[in-house]
Formats: C-alpha cells, structure tokens, sequence
C-alpha cells in the first residue's frame, strides 16, 4: 500500500501553517502601505505627534554625518495619512543662521509638514548640540571636526546633503524633490546647495555625483535663500568692484574694506557661543588667526596669508566659485535693501551670470527693507515673500500652481512709518529702472583723512546707530566730497536699483579707501541714510586720474517733493567701515551720478538711462546687452 506523506505534520502544526496561510493572504489583499514612521536616521530621532500642533509629527535628537561628527537635527513629517503610505514625501530643508540652531515647530515649519512636505533642520556644525561651545560632547571623538567650518561646500554643507539623503534611503524623502530655505547663514547653505544642485563636494575640492548611501541618485529641485552672501569675501570685505550690469564680477585682486562693526559682532558671537580650531591646527578653518590678521589691517594686495585667506573663501565657502558647468536649481533669491552685511548686490552677481550662461534658468529676484541691521523687517512685506515662497516650493517640489516666470524682479520700496510701496515687478533686473536722473559735477574735490562727522557715522551704523529710519544733520562735512543735487519737484521721484558714481578719481596711496553715502535731505535739514558704499579705488602713479565706475548698494526709495538727493564721499564709514591705514588725500573730478528711477522718462529731470560704463576686462550681462 502506498505511503501517503502529509507535509503539514500533525493536527497542531496543520492549524500553525493554516494561521499563517491567512496571514498571507490578508498581506496580498492589502493596500500597499508601510506602518506609520517611528523613527529617522536608524531610529536615532523617534518620530511624536504633536496635538497641539495638528498631529504633525516631530523627531528630534542626535545623529552622527558621514565623517562621523555629532549633529543635532529635527525632522517634521505630516499627520499620519489615514490610507495611503506614510512617505516619500517632498522635502524642505530650512538652515539657520550664525549663532542659531535647528528651526523646530514654528508656523512656518508646521504649515509646511501640514500641506505634506517633510521638513529637515540641524545645527550646523560648531554650534548648539552640534559639538558646538556648550555641548558637553565637544571634546569627544565625535567631535574632533565638530568645529566651525564657516559654511564650508566640504563639510556643513555636505553634512545637510548626507542627512537629506538617508531620509531619502529611509523612504522619507523624494530624492529628487528637495528644496532648501534659510537666512543669512542659512541663506549661504541654500545657495551653496542649490549651486551644487545634484553634486557633492569632497573633502580635496573635487565634485561627484550626490548619492545617497543607499545610491539613490540626489537632486536639489528649488531653493529660496533668504538674505545669503554669493561671496563672503566681497559681503565682508567689499572692494567695490562688482556691478550690477556685468555678465561677470568675481572679487578681483585688490582686497577691500573691512566691514569692521558687522565682522567683529560676527567674530564674537561665534567665540562665545560657537566651536572655533584651535589656531593653526587647521589652515581652512583657521577663523581666529583670519580675525587677526583682517583687524591688522592693509596693506593686504601683497600679503601672502591674505591671498591665502582669500583662495580659500573662494574655493570653498562662497556659491558664486562653485563649478557652473551646469546650471542651479530654481532660485528664488531675497535680499534686503537696508541690509548692510549681505545687500542685494549678492543676489544680482549670481542671477547676472547665470542668466547670461543660462538664458532659461529659473532664477528670479525679490528685494524689500528686510534682513540684518538696519532692516525694518515689516511684517506684511515677509508675508509677501513666504507667499512667493510657498508658491516656489509647490511648484517645483509638487507640481502644483503655476510655472513662475523666469528672470522676474518684485521689488517693495523702503518707508519710514508707512507700509511699504509695491509690490513692483520687473521681467528682469535690466528693467526694473525705466528712468534716470543724472548729476554732474566738473571741479575737483578732494577727500581728506581725517574728514567725517562721527556723530554722523554712529547714527547710521547698523550696530550702534538707530535703524534704517535714522536721522542726522544733513550739514556737508569739511573734508568731504559733497554733491547735492536739485530738490525734487512734482511728484518726486523713487530710486529703484544702484546709485552709480562715474569720475575722474586720483588716489596715490596704495591703501586708500573711498566710502560713499547716498543721503535723503529733508526740508527741515535732517538726512536719511539711503545707500551706502566701500570703495577700495584704482591706484594712480602720479597726478593724472583715472575714469572710474562703482555702485552704491542698491535700494528702493522715494525721494518726495522738496527733498535733495546729497551723495558724500569720505575717507572712511567707520564704526560700520574699518578706517585704513595709511588713508592719503584722494581727489575727484568730473564726476556723474546716476540714479535708477522706477518712473519712466518724462522729458525733464528723468531721462532714459545712459550706456553702461564697462571698464577693461568685464562685459555687459546678457538682459542688459539685448537692451542695446
């Protein structure tokens, strides 16, 4: 008789197999979906609702980046879906600012996880519970290059990149739907991550392919820097050589003028709060010995450490130098007006260049009486931006709304105790001045060292002084080149853009400075600060001069009826300016100043804007030269 073998075994073990038989079957007639995440980053951060907060979900905690170094992050996520999987989803990183940490729940951080986007922040490294100056791990192994790398491309930089993509390796994030915001320090990583878009750099300078460390390919898809440096350099040490008309302006070889009140408030908030290399234990991130050879002083042109210094801000700490073979992701930059560190000029030499190598890139410009000292900081005009922002970030990370239009300019002018005026719009930066009043002045003035009302200077210093509102004598100071023009008449007249200075200028000393100011005489005979400049000028071999252009940081402001438009020049804008050494008399003739107006030609005092002075080596930015 033929042997029969049951493969299910006897009766207990038949009901194990047939348990386990439905539970099969009820897996394969699910919906595909995974379990609400727990945890990001291996289980490092556990994942909690948050009631209070719509049921979004926050994880907060420590994780290690790929060299290793301690850093603190939060991640939000959505509500968990009722159906439907928990993820991948869009995803925004926000950074912080110098002397900041993580953005936790906040307003904008909760709408964002709400509408369905993942949300990542961290303390950058160097800071907060990131080995920064009060995290009892500072001195562990985790944190021997836990120090502050000063936004560096190869190291924080690189460490957002690695934390995105293990969330994307996790399943919470789309690998190639990522935007990034941020402001001022922040606002440098978004640029600098939009810059590299899907690459990485690497610890030697060379760039890769961004990959996750599962090798899903990575990809910044749009970004909204709010307040960024595109060279830290020039926004710290400005030499006065970028235009905002030229296809191309990096810094130059003459080194600039130190902005002293800012860079010593910045130096000093890190020494307290921050994690500093010990001086000479590492020459990239040698901030302290970079701090003191800077407050030493010129000359700087022929000083090897400060060439030096210069490569490696350049090289590896400002978006502008980062390989543009290929071009950004969408970006929509914001800078403010009254913003004395990073001014609009950062934004317009990046979108210049990129517009001209990239006519289709996707990158548009948003201008306001906003940002570090001396911005006004409105509320109506940040919830302009974060409008614009939000419409950003749902087209390009979600496909949703309406394509923005490529290049466009939206500006919203400075007031004093009224809403601001606007918005403005522009398609380009080229056109966002139809008009321009022009002044000219022949007989020479001359610049004396010792020139300046310090009285003056304190109240417009945008540490000690008194805001973007503030008000001194509108008396011209001995010593100083002064230009006044006209009062205006009729309806007045609102600058728009960069107030340009052309002229004759003769400076023989090799260290000289020349600091511009653009001031708003009242009729009553008080001035308002409106634009301001640091000018590190030509050298001159002898007596004769030689024609020079440079800008003023631009602004939107209305010169109303009745008040005059002065520009001054002086030796130095010192506390905000650091005074030079060596500073000789500087003499200036023949000297034009053209302001950028929103208004159009009128046949009288506004004009249609004259040809562009483009000195040796620079040329016209491409919307400016099709306007020709």
């Amino acid at each position: 008789m033929e042997r029969r073998i049951n493969i299910f075994g006897d009766r207990k073990h038949r009901r194990a197999y047939v348990a386990a038989a439905l539970a099969l079957g009820a897996l394969a007639s699910a919906p595909s979906a995974q379990a609400a995440i727990p945890s990001v980053f291996g289980g490092d951060l556990s994942c909690t609702a948050q009631p209070s907060a719509g049921n979004v979900r926050l994880c907060s905690g420590v994780t290690h980046t790929f060299d290793g170094t301690k850093i603190d992050a939060n991640v939000i996520l959505p509500p968990v879906p009722a159906k439907g999987a928990d993820g991948p989803y869009p995803t925004i990183g926000i950074f912080h600012g110098w002397g900041g940490s993580k953005i936790g729940l906040d307003s904008r951080t909760q709408d964002w996880a709400s509408r369905g986007y993942a949300v990542f922040s961290m303390t950058d490294r160097g800071w907060g519970n990131s080995c920064g100056a009060t995290d009892q791990d500072r001195f562990s192994p985790q944190c021997a290059k836990g120090y502050n790398h000063l936004m560096d491309d190869r190291y924080e930089v690189r460490d957002a990149q690695y934390l995105i993509s293990r969330l994307a390796d996790e399943g919470v994030t789309q690998p190639k739907k990522v935007g990034t915001t941020g402001g001022s320090y922040g606002g440098g990583m978004s640029m600098a991550l939009a810059a590299l878009r899907d690459r990485t750099m690497l610890p030697d300078g060379s760039l890769v392919p961004w990959r996750s460390p599962g090798g899903k390919d990575m990809k910044i898809a749009a970004a909204a820097p709010e307040i960024p440096w595109t060279d830290l350099a020039y926004s710290l040490m400005p030499n006065g050589r970028t235009l905002d008309y030229v296809a191309d302006a990096p810094y130059g070889s003459r080194v600039g003028v130190e902005k002293q009140s800012f860079v010593a408030g910045l130096y000093g908030t890190g020494l307290a709060t921050s994690n500093y290399a010990a001086p000479g234990t590492d020459p990239q991130a040698d901030l302290t010995t970079w701090f003191g050879l800077i407050n030493l002083g010129e000359p700087y042109d022929q000083n090897p450490e400060t060439q030096s210094i210069l490569n490696e801000i350049e090289s590896h700490h400002s978006s502008y130098y980062i390989d543009h073979s290929e071009a950004p992701a969408p970006l929509l930059i914001s800078n403010g007006w009254t913003d004395d560190l990073f001014p609009p000029d950062e934004a317009i030499r990046f979108y210049n260049r990129t517009r001209t190598q990239y006519p289709g890139a996707q990158v548009s410009l948003f201008f306001m009486d906003y940002g570090h000292m001396r911005g006004q900081n409105k509320a109506a005009d940040i919830a302009v931006l974060h409008a614009r922002e939000n419409a950003w970030f749902d087209y390009y990370l979600k496909g949703a709304g309406s394509a923005p239009a490529s290049g466009q300019v939206e500006t919203l002018t400075k007031t004093c105790g009224t809403p601001s005026a606007g918005p403005y719009f522009a398609a380009n930066w080229s056109k966002v001045a139809p008009g321009e009043v022009r002044y000219d002045s022949i007989a020479p003035q001359t610049i004396l060292p010792e020139a300046g009302d310090p009285t003056v200077a304190g109240a417009f210093d945008p540490i000690a002084g008194g805001g973007a509102c503030a008000t001194a004598s509108g008396s011209d100071q001995p010593g100083t080149a002064t230009y006044r023009l006209p009062a205006a008449s009729g309806s007045g007249y609102t600058l728009m853009g960069s107030p340009t200075v052309v002229a004759d200028i003769n400076s023989v000393g090799p260290t000289s400075q020349v600091a511009a100011r653009l001031l708003d005489v009242a009729p009553d005979g008080t001035e308002t600060l409106v634009a301001r400049a640091l000018y590190r000028p030509d050298i001159n071999s002898g007596t004769t001069p030689t024609r020079q252009v440079f800008q003023l940081h631009p602004d939107g402001w209305k010169f109303a009826p009745g008040h005059v438009a002065k520009l001054e020049l002086l030796p130095n804008d010192a506390p905000y300016g650091r005074v030079s050494n060596g500073q000789l008399p500087v003499t200036v003739s023949n000297l034009q100043l053209r302001l950028p107006v929103l208004e159009a030609p009128n046949g009288g005092v506004i004009r249609s804007p004259a040809a562009k002075v483009v000195p040796p080596g620079y040329t016209l930015a491409r919307d400016f030269a099709k306007g020709r």
